[in-house]
């Protein structure tokens, strides 16, 4: 293999494998051994990252993609190219390899799954039928899901009820994302919208924009749209634009050594005390203190 291409041992990773001993007990427990995770991770803008099963992998494995690009060879499919908000699954026993792409490599949040319901839950939903664009709500629930789950194993892999807490989470995430990926035609417009409105705001995160801007960017009425983003993301549209810009700064201040000033500046807020009541508000907590903060 390429030395430049790495399995794991990315900046910021999160990465948790389940010990044996717990392997054991949650094959045997009665709540768990439908479905349950041996391994769970997010590896962040993942260069070089690059995966190869030629017999498969006993476990059934979801990548969710949130940044980047990659792809995936598998079984007898030729290489499908996969983009943000998009998810692959590979069944057990598939061979399969993936990897990142080389000039805007990859976020990928992703599982290895164990037990018979998982199985029945993909075909179920068909999430193994190519790549599946998760929808804006869909997308926010994984990420909350897989945040939830992670904290929990990695925290007390030894306790029992939390490892049935995130079995039973798990499965609520699939048959959530199964049902999405299955909308209307109404349900799929109103995702075109949304999706509009989420490259405008991306690509112009370094700027502030406006409502009426927006509004008149998607073709929708102020009304209409502050509806949409309320019941797709919970929140109206200019907050959700500001949540980007401070998970965006986020990720500025754990991957560089800029200063403060020169972060807030880089998203186009001048005042540094604004942007970090913005920063704390959103985030939880100081610039400074997320800085200072382990990750991974």
């Amino acid at each position: 293999m390429d030395e430049t291409r790495k399995k794991d041992g990315f900046e910021s990773q999160k990465l948790f494998i389940q010990p044996e001993y717990m392997l054991g007990e949650l094959a045997a427990n009665e709540l768990t051994s439908t479905l349950y995770v041996s391994d769970i991770g997010c590896f962040p803008r993942a260069r070089f990252h690059y995966r190869e099963r030629s017999l498969g992998c006993d476990s059934h494995i979801l990548i969710y993609c949130v940044e980047g690009e990659g792809w995936l060879e598998s079984g007898e499919d030729k290489t499908m190219q996969i983009g943000p908000r998009q998810l692959v699954v590979i069944p057990a026993g598939t061979p399969h390899r993936y990897g990142a792409a080389t000039n805007n490599p990859w976020t990928i949040y992703w599982m290895h799954l164990h037990g018979r319901h998982v199985l029945q839950l993909i075909n179920t939903y068909g999430l193994d039928t190519g790549v599946q664009l998760l929808p804006i709500a869909a997308h926010t629930q994984w990420l909350e899901d897989f945040q939830q789950c992670y904290s929990l194993l990695s925290d007390k892999p030894y306790s029992m009820p939390a490892q049935i807490h995130v079995s039973q989470t798990i499965r609520r995430l699939l048959s959530n994302v199964g049902l999405s990926t299955r909308g209307s035609v109404q349900d799929k417009k109103r995702e075109d919208y949304m999706e509009q409105a989420m490259r405008y705001m991306t690509d112009r995160l370094t700027d502030s924009i406006t409502l009426p801007e927006l509004a008149r960017h998607t073709g929708l009425s102020k009304q209409h749209l502050i509806y949409l983003f309320n019941k797709e993301t919970g929140c109206p549209p200019i907050e959700f634009f500001l949540r980007l810009k401070m998970q965006r700064a986020g990720q500025m201040l754990a991957l560089t050594n800029l200063s403060i000033k020169e972060i807030c500046s880089a998203y186009g807020i001048s005042d540094p005390y604004y942007f970090s009541r913005l920063f704390k508000k959103f985030m939880g907590c100081s610039p400074t203190q997320f800085r200072n903060t382990p990750k991974g």
